[in-house]
C-alpha cells in the first residue's frame, strides 16, 4: 500500500476534496477495476470519456478518484483530485507507484511513420548480443533481456509502460529500447517517463484517421522532442524534410543522420544484393544481411544511438554485421522453385514505395515482380489509392487483395485501392479479395527467377474480420504455395 500524496506529488493537483492521506494498493483507469484500494484516473478517451464513469467507480467501493473536473454530486467517503490533465498526472502517477523505473534505465525512444520496429528491435538486439541486459518495447513483442512478453499495442498505456520498465529494473536490464507512437505521445500514455534519447525516422502520410492533419500528426512526433530534458540526446533523419523540425524547440543534444548529406553520421551504399549490403558509415566498412536504402537509415539511426551511448567502434561494429532484420521486415522467403519471395510490413505508401524502390535497385530487371498488397479496415482511408499508384507504378503485375478489413468490406476497400490506378495499368491489375487466394495466384504466376512481394502485414499472424482474429501469416502462406509449386 503506497499514500496517494506520495504517487500524485510530481502532479499538478488544483484542487483536493476529502481526506488526502489515504492509502492505495493500484490504479486503473478503467471502473469495472476499481476497490477501495484501487485509484481511479477519469481520463477523456477518443470515443468515450472516463469522467463519465466516475460514478460508476465509487459504486465499486473507489475512494481516491482523480480528475480534471468534479462530478455534480461528490460522495463523502472518497477523496477526490482535481488535475489539469488525467492521462498526464497518469504518466507521474504511474512512474511513482513503480519506482520511477525509467529513471533506474537508459530509455531510448523511436518515433516516426516508418522503421520504428525495426531500429528499436535491432538496438535491443545489438546491446543483448554484446552482453548489456536490456530489455525492448515494440509492436511485435516486449522483451525483458531474454524473456518474451505479448505486445498488443505499438506504446502500451502509461500503467502498461511503467510496469513493464520496473520488471526490467527487477531483471537487472541497464537499457531499454521502445517504440513511441503518435498516439501515445498524443495522449501522454509517455508522461512521466525519462528518456535519454530520441529517435526520429521518417514522416509520411499515415493515421490521419486520427490526427486529421499532417501538421497534427507531425505536431504528435515533435512533442516527443520538445519535452526531451537537456541531458538527453535528439537523433533526426536529415534526409526527411522534417527532420529538422523535430529539433526546433528541443533541450536535448541535437545529432544527425544522413545518406544524402553531412550529418554526424553519413551512411554510403558501396554494393546492394537480395541477401545483404555493403556500407560505409562514416569511415568505417560495414558488411550487413539488412537490405535497402531505408534500412541503410536504420543501420544509420542505430549506429549512432550505440555511439552516443557509449559502445566502442569495435562491439558496434562487430555487432552491427551480426544483425538480421526484424521479423515480417524484408523478410526472405526461400524455396526450391527459384522463386524469390519477400514479406514487409510495409502498410503506407511510402514503404512500399521504398520497398519497391529497393527491389527494383537489385533486380535486373529480365524477371518479373509481382506484388500483393492490400489496406487496413477502419483506419485512414485517404492512403489506400495511394498505396495502390506507388505498387502499380513499381511492379510488372500487383494483386490488390484483403488486408485487415476489420469492419469494412473487404471489396469496398480494394475499390477505393483501385482508384488509384491510371487508366495504362489496368491490365496490370488482379483483384482477389481472399488474401490466402492471393497469394497462391502470386506463386501460380511466378516463374523461376521471378520476385513476388506480399506486403503490409509482416509479422502479424492474424487477419481481423468483423471483430474476430484468425489465424493467418503471411510468411507461412507464401512458403508452403512456395514449396508446393
Amino acid at each position: 500500500m503506497k499514500k496517494i500524496n506520495d504517487i500524485l506529488r510530481q502532479c499538478k493537483v488544483i484542487e483536493v476534496v476529502g481526506n488526502d492521506d489515504k492509502l492505495v494498493a493500484g490504479l486503473t483507469f478503467d471502473s469495472r477495476k476499481c476497490s477501495d484500494d484501487v485509484a481511479f484516473f477519469a481520463l477523456k478517451g477518443t470515443q468515450v470519456d472516463g469522467h463519465d464513469f466516475i460514478n460508476k467507480a465509487v459504486e465499486q467501493n473507489c475512494k481516491v478518484v482523480v480528475c480534471e473536473r468534479l462530478p455534480e454530486n461528490v460522495s463523502d467517503d472518497v477523496t477526490y483530485y482535481v488535475v489539469e490533465n488525467s492521462a498526464v498526472a497518469l504518466g507521474y502517477a504511474a512512474s511513482e507507484f513503480y519506482g520511477r523505473p525509467s529513471e533506474k534505465l537508459r530509455l531510448v525512444g523511436v518515433t516516426g511513420t516508418n522503421g520504428k520496429t525495426t531500429i528499436a528491435t535491432l538496438l535491443y538486439r545489438l546491446f543483448f548480443n554484446a552482453g548489456y541486459p536490456c530489455g525492448l518495447l515494440s509492436t511485435i513483442e516486449n522483451r525483458i533481456n531474454n524473456t518474451v512478453v505479448p505486445s498488443t499495442h505499438t506504446t502500451g498505456d502509461q500503467l502498461q509502460i511503467n510496469e513493464m520498465l520496473s520488471r526490467m529494473v527487477e531483471a537487472g536490464c541497464e537499457y531499454a529500447f521502445m517504440e513511441v507512437s503518435s498516439h501515445a505521445i498524443d495522449q501522454d500514455r509517455i508522461a512521466g517517463l525519462r528518456f535519454e534519447g530520441g529517435i526520429f525516422t521518417n514522416l509520411t502520410h499515415d493515421h490521419l484517421d486520427y490526427h486529421k492533419t499532417v501538421a497534427a500528426y507531425r505536431d504528435a512526433k515533435k512533442k516527443f522532442f520538445d519535452n526531451l530534458p537537456a541531458s538527453a540526446f535528439a537523433l533526426t533523419n536529415l534526409d526527411d524534410r522534417n527532420g529538422m523540425v523535430m529539433l526546433q524547440n528541443t533541450k536535448a543534444s541535437k545529432k544527425t543522420y544522413s545518406l544524402r548529406t553531412d550529418a554526424d553520421f553519413k551512411g554510403v551504399v558501396m554494393e546492394s544484393y537480395f541477401d545483404g549490403m555493403e556500407l560505409k558509415i562514416n569511415r568505417n566498412n560495414i558488411s550487413t544481411f539488412l537490405v535497402g536504402k531505408f534500412n541503410v537509415s536504420n543501420l544509420l539511426a542505430i549506429y549512432g544511438t550505440a555511439s552516443l551511448l557509449g559502445m566502442g567502434d569495435d562491439d558496434l561494429l562487430k555487432e552491427i554485421s551480426k544483425l538480421q532484420s526484424a521479423p515480417g521486415r524484408f523478410q526472405m522467403v526461400h524455396s526450391d522453385s527459384g522463386v524469390v519471395g519477400i514479406v514487409d510490413y510495409a502498410h503506407t505508401p511510402d514503404a512500399l514505395k521504398n520497398v519497391l524502390d529497393t527491389i527494383n535497385e537489385i533486380r535486373t530487371h529480365n524477371e518479373t515482380l509481382i506484388t500483393v498488397a492490400g489496406a487496413g479496415g477502419n483506419r485512414d482511408a485517404a492512403k489506400r489509392p495511394e498505396m495502390a499508384a506507388a505498387a502499380v507504378m513499381r511492379s510488372d503485375r500487383l494483386i490488390i487483395t484483403s488486408d485487415n478489413p476489420r469492419f469494412e468490406e473487404p471489396e469496398d476497400i480494394i475499390k477505393q485501392m483501385r482508384e488509384g490506378v491510371g487508366g495504362e495499368y489496368y491490365n496490370k491489375v488482379l483483384c482477389i479479395s481472399d488474401r490466402r487466394e492471393a497469394i497462391r495466384t502470386a506463386v501460380a504466376l511466378a516463374k523461376k527467377g521471378d520476385i513476388i512481394l506480399v506486403a503490409g502485414k509482416g509479422h502479424e499472424n492474424y487477419q481481423e474480420i468483423k471483430g474476430v482474429r484468425h489465424h493467418f501469416d503471411d510468411v507461412e502462406e507464401l512458403t508452403k504455395a512456395l514449396n508446393e509449386k
